[in-house]
């Protein structure tokens, strides 16, 4: 199967607006055409004036009431198109401002949309500065591009090929003067637009790094200011910043200087223009235009060459400074359609989690409303359906993972945890703990063996219906900008208030949240920053019991509070935990005792398996950790 053959970026940015607000575009580009032939229009406005009225006034060819008479009728005329302009003008600036605007709104809705379907792995290898700055500087790039440098570009295309064909017709002898430099000024143009759009592009990709430095920076201050690297960070910031800088400025110090050039050139060809003009005027020169050769050049004609110098020198000048906007604006849909491109998190999963009754004989039913009971519902190939009671039985079966191909930091994996037993993880950092909870929730995919669910394969099950069953509760809490009963209620989007305050209970929270000002209606900012580090691990177990799930994971959930809180929130979590089946990974062996079973890991393997009990009478690596002649690392 041959690979689809990518479109270039600029042609898809073109289609995905027209696809996008087509309408709006035509009536954009319709209107500005218009507007367009009536700013060109003075040209033959000139002309005509001083060939058919001026110069036969002053002949006596006409007489003054017949002069004035067209000199009325073209002022009329002239007047008319000129309201037309305006009209067409206003009706531009007004649907490009809010086409435009709608633009970039559409192009967030599309990337937020998208980059909720990735997976966890997109995240752990980008930077969050780096998709941020796609968000913002590159949105606002787009942004720039679709309100003003497109139209700009077709607005001035289109004067250069008017303005280029009416040279033609009037005199090719004065057009080819205005070709001859404007090849020229094309050529500069072409020149220094090549450069600085080199350095743009690197500024561009330089201030995604600088604002992924900040971004992480801003985020590890409090560690920052603890080991006292005030110094070092600035002085880290400061190489970032200077690289900007200088692409900045290379890209500027070109952009800058070419417009100076560009307007000097225009000036001598205006010159040469009057001149040429001139000469050919004095020395009765036959005209030549593509219609064929005709009478010398009249003082018409010259002046709107004159007028057409102009005109076409100062569109070649504004084609030129979008050209930059263009390459940024170009760059920056590269980089928004490359997370647009990103593969979405596969999902072939056909078995759903469905409400159901079970009867008296035993049979399974499925209900349309929550009963408090749930089943897996397991179509077959045959048109049959089964329905399995969701229980908590998880199996690993010789499972192997690697994050790449050519590496596994998992291998051999066997783990039985039937329903209602705790199953805790214990081993040093990098041992695959989090991991193997990571593979349960199918953040990632097993490279072999089977992961089974109620004797039913992971793979087959709908990953939504799949993490709707687990709750887990990490040892990085993140909590919304919202109230406390907003973050609670966010385990079970439809959750009464009434059953978020006894999961609160459940969490042992209740008793700090009545305390503070505002009791459940306090609102949390800064990921809960206002609240103490227990607190919101409480919070965090409340939102899990809230989803009451048949399976919780407990990552390390105690680790980062003090041996007093821990105290609540191991309540909280014995609370939690009573019924489910858990998986526990802790650092505190304390907190795992009581498991039926205790897993330790080392460099990806199983090592050693059984009850705390079991463990200690082998005297093996759990027996070190627990006596403290080793630690984990």
């Amino acid at each position: 199967m041959k690979k689809e053959k990518k479109r270039p970026v600029f042609t898809r940015l073109i289609k995905y607006m027209l696809k996008t607000y087509p309408l709006q575009y035509v009536v954009i580009a319709i209107t500005l055409l218009i507007s367009n032939t009536v700013s060109i229009s003075n040209t033959i406005f000139s002309s005509i004036l001083i060939n058919s009225i001026v110069e036969p006034f002053q002949m006596g060819s006409i007489l003054q009431d017949e002069a004035f008479l067209k000199l009325m009728y073209l002022g009329i005329s002239m007047a008319l198109l000129y309201l037309t302009g305006v009209a067409c003008n206003l009706i531009y600036q007004r649907t490009i401002a809010i086409t435009s605007q709608k633009f970039s709104m559409k192009v967030r809705i599309d990337m937020f949309a998208k980059m909720e379907d990735l997976p966890i792995k997109y995240f752990d290898t980008h930077k969050h500065g780096t998709i941020m700055s796609t968000y913002t500087n590159d949105t606002d790039n787009i942004w720039q591009l679709s309100a003003q440098s497109l139209p700009q570009l077709l607005n001035n295309g289109v004067t250069i090929i008017t303005l280029f064909v009416l040279m033609l017709v009037r005199s090719i002898y004065l057009g080819l003067v205005i070709i001859f430099f404007a090849a020229v000024m094309i050529l500069i143009s072409k020149t220094c637009a090549g450069i600085s759009s080199k350095a743009f592009l690197k500024q561009q990709r330089n201030l995604a790094a600088l604002e992924g430095y900040v971004e992480e920076m801003i985020t590890g201050q409090k560690v920052i200011k603890v080991f006292n690297h005030e110094k070092d960070v600035i002085e880290g910031f400061d190489k970032v910043n200077e690289t900007f800088f200088k692409e900045g400025e290379k890209g500027n110090k070109f952009t800058n200087i070419l417009m100076p050039i560009l307007m000097n050139m225009g000036h001598i060809m205006y010159i040469c223009v009057a001149l040429t003009a001139a000469l050919f005027i004095s020395f009765e020169v036959p005209n030549l235009t593509i219609l064929g050769i005709g009478e010398s050049l009249s003082l018409g004609v010259a002046v709107s060459f004159l007028i057409i110098a102009r005109q076409f020198t100062a569109a070649i000048s504004h084609f030129s400074q979008q050209i930059n906007s263009v390459v940024l604006g170009t760059a920056s849909a590269r980089r928004i359609f490359e997370l647009m491109d990103q593969e979405p998190e596969t999902d072939d999963g056909y078995v759903r989690l469905v409400n159901c009754v079970i009867e008296d004989n035993g049979d399974i039913t499925e209900c349309e409303h929550r009963t408090g009971h749930w089943a897996w519902k397991h179509p077959h190939g045959d048109g049959t359906v089964t329905y399995t009671l969701l229980k908590g039985d998880i199996v690993l079966d010789n499972v192997d993972f690697g994050y790449t191909e050519d590496k596994l930091v998992l291998q051999d994996i066997n783990v039985y945890a039937h329903e209602g037993q705790k199953i805790a993880f214990v081993g040093s950092t990098g041992a695959g703990k989090t991991t193997i909870t990571n593979l349960i929730n199918r953040f990632y995919d097993i490279a072999d063996g089977k992961i089974r669910y109620d004797g039913i394969n992971i793979n087959k099950i709908k990953k939504e219906d799949l993490r709707k069953s687990l709750g887990i509760v990490l040892q990085e809490v993140n909590l919304f900008s919202g109230t406390i009963m907003d973050n609670i209620r966010y385990g079970k989007l439809d959750a009464t208030d009434e059953e978020c305050i006894e999961a609160a209970k459940l969490a042992n929270a209740h008793d700090f949240i009545t305390r503070l000002p505002n009791g459940y209606d306090t609102y949390l900012k800064g990921d809960g920053s206002n609240l103490s580090q227990g607190q919101r691990q409480l919070l965090s177990i409340a939102r899990a019991a809230v989803a009451n799930p048949p399976v919780l994971i407990l990552d390390e959930a105690t680790s980062s509070i003090d041996t007093r809180t821990e105290v609540h929130v191991q309540a909280g979590m014995d609370a939690l935990m009573h019924g489910r089946t858990v998986f526990v990974i802790a650092h505190r062996l304390s907190t795992i005792m009581n498991s039926d079973c205790i897993m330790v890991l080392e460099h990806g393997k199983i090592i050693e398996r059984g009850t705390h009990e079991e463990l200690i009478a082998r005297k093996g690596t759990y027996y070190q950790l627990y006596t403290g002649n080793l630690e984990l690392s």
